[in-house]
């Protein structure tokens, strides 16, 4: 696909080539056991454009459910042999998988592949996975708005969520929200679809966060390929992970260092709890849809799973520790090593039951 509001598009990615694999599917699950996590986690998918491509992604897949945990997929829902794959594991594993099916109304359009994309979120359905119907919203879709939501109704019994997409090629880098409207008639615009996701995303948006947060302890940005870990997706610390699967992780988390603009997918973080004082849904209510014959767009399982906060399964800091960790990383040529021992305290699990 092609859609012209995708940060693929936008920053001139398209002539990258498929991502390779510096480690084998067996590795990766061994590195991210229950045991060396501290627990089990919830391990989001994403890929620099579609998730599904590289073939060999239904190995890592089945690699990670193995050891127990959860696992999200990012996908534009239109490469039918990866779903055939997986709806072949065994349904212990398939039942804690979720898809994160995106929505590109136009682009479906173009290349005439609503049946199959519809086709395979129903094909997911059935093997028991749960999913969503998720849309970034952009100024070019506006006039079929009533045909979206007709649609996403028709197939699915109900509407999809709604995203906020972000200007990632801004000069100004603070990600502001890719649109020509004014903020009050964008939220007017795709209220419409009564998204609780559009709802808190609107509550947190180009809002810059001060808290302390726990992502690098508590949540992990990781590369599948290279086995590079990091605290979030702006980070003062990196690890691989995979290159000696018996060595302990050093997790050491953001604090209040954050370099990120603002929390853009918050929807996620924040909803999970990395800041555990903020107010906010569970990442299920903001998932989840019912539809109109009663039924739920998350399974038993995934909505348990979701419906959980971080700081029910993993230890809080003390105030001296939160101010140890502002006194090194305020420091980090002289504490870095200080860091490493007394903040990176191994097993630590990032989303545990």
């Amino acid at each position: 696909l092609r859609c012209h509001y995708c940060y693929i598009t936008q920053c001139g990615k398209f002539a990258e080539k498929v991502p390779e694999f510096k480690y084998s599917p067996e590795i990766v699950g061994k590195a991210l056991s229950q045991k060396r996590l501290g627990g089990v986690c919830l391990v989001n998918l994403c890929g620099s454009g579609e998730t599904l491509l590289p073939p060999q992604m239904p190995a890592y897949i089945r690699a990670i459910l193995e050891q127990g945990h959860y696992v999200s997929i990012v996908t534009n829902g239109t490469i039918n042999k990866r779903f055939d794959e997986i709806a072949e594991f065994p349904k212990e594993l398939r039942e804690r998988i979720f898809f994160k099916f995106s929505y590109h109304f136009l682009e479906l359009e173009k290349r005439k592949l609503f049946d199959r994309f519809f086709a395979n979120i129903e094909k997911m359905k059935r093997a028991g996975c749960a999913f969503v119907l998720e849309m970034t919203p952009n100024d070019e879709s506006i006039p079929r708005i009533p045909e979206i939501m007709k649609l996403a109704r028709e197939r699915l019994g109900a509407y999809c969520h709604i995203t906020i997409a972000r200007d990632d090629a801004s000069p100004l880098h603070d990600r502001p929200m890719l649109t020509k409207l004014k903020k009050e008639d964008f939220y007017k615009t795709w209220g419409v679809f009564d998204s609780e996701m559009l709802r808190y995303k609107r509550t947190i948006y180009g809002e810059k966060r001060r808290e302390f947060c726990y992502a690098g302890d508590w949540s992990i940005n990781l590369n599948l390929g290279s086995g590079i870990m990091r605290q979030c997706y702006c980070s003062f610390y990196q690890q691989n992970i995979f290159e000696n699967p018996e060595k302990p992780i050093n997790f050491v988390p953001v604090g209040r260092r954050c370099l990120e603009p603002h929390c853009y997918n918050g929807h996620a973080f924040l909803t999970l709890g990395v800041i555990p004082e903020l107010k906010a849904p569970t990442y299920a209510q903001i998932r989840n849809r019912v539809c109109d014959d009663g039924s739920e767009w998350l399974n038993e399982s995934v909505k348990a799973f979701f419906s959980q906060k971080l700081r029910e399964n993993n230890r809080e800091y003390t105030a001296f520790e939160k101010f140890m960790h502002g006194l090194v990383w305020s420091r980090p040529r002289i504490f870095a090593g200080l860091a490493a021992a007394r903040l990176g305290r191994g097993l630590k699990r990032i989303f545990s039951k």
